[in-house]
């Protein structure tokens, strides 16, 4: 009886869904905002956005979305595989919009720490898509 009781209280974690080339994105945004150590409002606002808009979510999806990636953001190990998904998965134009993603979720509070940098260039080379600024306009 005591066991029943006790697992009224339990938490009962959902499996996380198999990952595609929008929730690698998702969890890129994630990391990226996370990676000064300082997940501000701002940046998860800019994610949503982002979400809302690239995958023509309203706003409670957009967070729910945000919200798994979070979870998988602390599930999955690499930065390369995700952007191998996505490089692997999506033409030319949407893996240069998506390291410009990375970049607008970095700027969101204003400012972009070099750890924030570091995964930017990082990922967009992996997307093959070199030459995004991670503090600013598109590189030569």
């Amino acid at each position: 009886m005591l066991e029943r009781l006790t697992a009224l209280f339990r938490h009962h974690e959902e499996p996380l869904p198999p990952l595609d080339e929008n929730l690698a994105l998702g969890v890129l945004l994630v990391r990226v905002a996370q990676a000064d150590h300082v997940y501000r409002v701002e940046e998860i606002a800019r994610i949503d956005e982002i979400l809302a808009a690239g995958l023509d979510l309203n706003p409670v999806e957009a967070a729910r979305m945000r919200a798994t990636c979070e979870k998988l953001s602390k599930a999955l190990a690499d930065e390369e595989a995700l952007a191998a998904l996505i490089r692997d998965s999506v033409p030319e134009a949407k893996r240069i919009a998506a390291a410009q993603a990375l970049r607008d979720v970095a700027m969101a509070d204003g400012s972009t720490a070099e750890a924030q940098a570091d995964i930017i260039e990082h990922v967009a080379d992996r997307l093959g898509v070199s030459g995004v600024d991670p503090d600013g306009a598109k590189r030569p």
